[in-house]
Formats: structure tokens, sequence, C-alpha cells
């Protein structure tokens, strides 16, 4: 196996913190010869909080930890039921730029969707995947997808977010990632302002009416992240 060919890690239910720091000790330790690796995961119930985050985005944290980290966005929430994908991957030699590799990681959020019947959304000026409410299986274009004029305010009306985006690249090498909400205790996303909006609905497929589980939703994502994250 070339060092580019990206090797998936099934991890289960790993706590955030390790699995945290064993991405930037992975990330510093690598060379040109490492090969790239692809680790997905569940995380018990975290807060995690980026570089851009504002502590007033976390309004009733509760019993549930709050963890600083040097990724990009602002406040999300993992927790079981929820598929965590991180892909280790040098992008100098994959031979695309950070925007390309943002585009790549949700177009392969977007598949992943379709094989449940469920059509995934970008929205101008947000980062990660959105549904419609109304009709989860509309193949409808938004109105509110990114055009050439993207910097209007975002906006969510009528959608749910699905999967959160937040990635941080060192030294040309990618780490942390997006998370996939499957089958999940949603109401932990009423504590914050996901992402930074205040009343953003976030959703899971059991919610929009899919029958999922989180194993096959990741065996689906790890195999959806592998082809279009491919150099």
């Amino acid at each position: 196996m070339s060092p580019g060919a990206l090797q998936a890690r099934l991890l289960g239910l790993v706590d955030y913190l390790p699995t945290y720091e064993a991405m930037q000790t992975h990330t510093q330790a690598r060379d040109a010869a490492t090969p790239d690796e692809l680790w997905i995961c569940e995380h018990p119930s975290v807060f995690t909080q980026g570089l851009a985050g504002k502590s007033d985005h976390v309004l009733m944290p509760g019993n549930i930890p709050v963890v600083a980290t040097n990724r990009g966005g602002q406040v999300t929430y993992h927790g079981p039921g929820q598929v965590v994908a991180y892909p280790l991957i040098d992008l100098k030699r994959a031979g695309y730029f950070v925007k390309e590799y943002v585009y790549r990681l949700e177009e392969a959020v977007i598949r992943t969707l379709a094989h449940v019947g469920v059509t995934g959304h970008r929205v101008a000026g947000a980062p990660g995947i959105y549904v419609r409410l109304d009709n989860p299986h509309s193949h409808a274009a938004l109105p509110q997808r990114p055009t050439h004029d993207n910097h209007k305010t975002p906006d969510f009306t009528g959608l749910g977010k699905i999967s959160a985006l937040g990635i941080k690249v060192s030294r040309n090498c990618t780490y942390h990632g997006l998370a996939l909400n499957v089958a999940m205790d949603l109401e932990p996303f009423e504590r914050i302002n996901p992402c930074g909006y205040q009343g953003l609905r976030t959703v899971d497929l059991i919610t929009i009416g899919v029958q999922a589980s989180p194993s096959d939703m990741a065996q689906i994502l790890s195999h959806k992240l592998t082809t279009y994250l491919a150099p």
C-alpha cells in the first residue's frame, strides 16, 4: 500500500481528549513516508470548542465537559450515536489544497447520506452539511446554496444541520475532521449555539425518519471518504 493510500481504522467508542492528543502526536511525528490514515470513532458526551469559539456560545454545559481545541470553527457537541471521522492526510502528497479538501469532505458526507436516500446540502458561508426539514429526500437546489456571491450571512431557514466540520492543517497535514449525526440524544445541542449560530437546529438520521445504525453508517462514511479523499 502506498503512503498516500488512506488506511481506515475503526476505533469504536473512545474518549475525546486522548484521541485529540493522539492526532496531534501522530501529525507532529509524521514525515513524507508516513501513511495517511482515517480514524472513525464515536465519543462519550463532550463539547469541543474551536479556535474561533466564544465562551458565550456555551449556554449551559451542565455535567458535560468542555474541551478547548486547536481546530477551526466554534463549539459543537460529540456523543454516542454520532460517527466522527478524522482524516490524517498529507495534502502536499495528495495534491490538493485546503479549500478542495473541505469540498471533498463535504462531498463524502453528501454521498454517504445519498446511500440512505437523504439529500445533503451545502449552505453559503457555513461549512458542514444540512438537510431540508420538510423533505429530507428532496433533490431541489437550495436558494442558500453556495454561489459566486458567498459574502452573505448564512440562512438556515427550513434546514437542520446533520454534519459538522472542523479541521486543522499543520505542515500541510490534516487532523480533526467531521461528525455525522446518526442516532443520538440531540438535547445537548440545545445547551450551545451550534457552530456559533443561535437557534440553528441540529438533526440526526433518526429524527428525519431514517433508521440506520452508527456502525453501518461508519462503514459507509469510511468508504466514501477513502474514495473522495484519494490523491
